[in-house]
């Protein structure tokens, strides 16, 4: 008899417990809950489906085996965010995705200004004879895997932008200032990518966290939304990944790879660096140009 009104007083203090724990306990502490409780969330599906897949960490993982793991680790995303809005009493425009037209356009915009900026970066490396492009042998790439190359590549930009340019940006901003809340996130988005390549990642983590700055940038130039973020993530994970399947682009020295990036890791050389410097020092005369 008294069972239902248990679980309902036991359901509600458990809302309020993590009310509390989003709201009023440190924005670090906060953050560990969140990935935490998204961890508790995808370990049953992660485990049987590591052990289908032949995947024995600390192994490096192949291409097939990270995409279904990474495809089932951000399906929970947007259902643990939801999760944590609710008793936040938010909603995903809190985050900077709110369903308005004005963000979909900004999403375009970041994918062609993505696309076309890393492409000039490619084409400025082969004229200089830094990188190689080889017409002859390589890979066919379809129509169909460019368009699922992009479908994933957006849906990878929006779970994370929604992740770590929203929800973590605004969490650290409760304690931190914007600047020092903005590198935190970029330091826990950079860290967060050994999961997955481990140690061959380590070369560029400077270049992730110089990503993950451009990206807040990104956001506070369109007016505090994750269009414009999401669209230039979205934009430049469709050309690496359409680039590399390929089998077509080479680096004829591996000497300057100090300079270049080593293959399929443009990040870890001193030209992928400076390219994101010259997109933040372009997002920010955008951002001082609307404010």
């Amino acid at each position: 008899m008294f069972t239902p009104i248990l679980l309902i007083l036991s359901s509600m203090q458990s809302m309020s417990l993590l009310k509390a724990a989003f709201t009023e306990t440190p924005a670090l502490l906060a953050i560990a809950l969140f990935f935490g409780i998204w961890l508790v969330l995808w370990l049953p599906i992660a485990i049987p489906l590591a052990i289908a897949l032949k995947w024995q960490p600390p192994h490096p993982i192949a291409p097939a085996q990270k995409i279904p793991l990474l495809a089932s680790l951000y399906v929970l995303a947007p259902l643990v965010l939801w999760g944590v809005a609710t008793v936040q009493n938010e909603s995903f425009a809190a985050y900077g995705l709110p369903w308005q037209a004005s963000v979909l356009a900004s999403f375009s915009v970041g994918l062609g200004a993505g696309v076309i900026s890393l492409g000039g970066l490619f084409a400025v490396q082969w004229g200089l004879g830094w990188v190689q492009w080889d017409s002859i042998s390589g890979a066919n790439v379809s129509s169909l895997s460019i368009f699922s190359t992009l479908a994933l590549g957006s849906w990878i930009s929006v779970t994370e932008e929604l992740i770590f340019r929203g929800f973590l940006l605004n969490q650290l901003q409760h304690d931190y200032s914007l600047w020092i809340a903005a590198a935190i996130a970029s330091v826990i988005f950079a860290v967060l990518h050994l999961v997955w390549e481990g140690v061959e990642q380590v070369p560029q983590l400077p270049g992730l966290w110089l990503l993950g700055m451009v990206l807040v940038l990104a956001r506070w130039a369109d007016h505090g939304h994750l269009g414009l973020a999401c669209g230039l993530h979205a934009g430049w994970i469709w050309a690496i990944a359409t680039l590399d399947s390929t089998q077509r682009l080479t680096y004829p020295n591996p000497d300057r790879s100090w300079l270049t990036g080593s293959s399929g890791k443009p990040l870890s050389g001193l030209v992928g660096l400076l390219f994101l410097v010259v997109m933040g020092a372009i997002l920010w005369l955008i951002k001082e140009g609307i404010s």
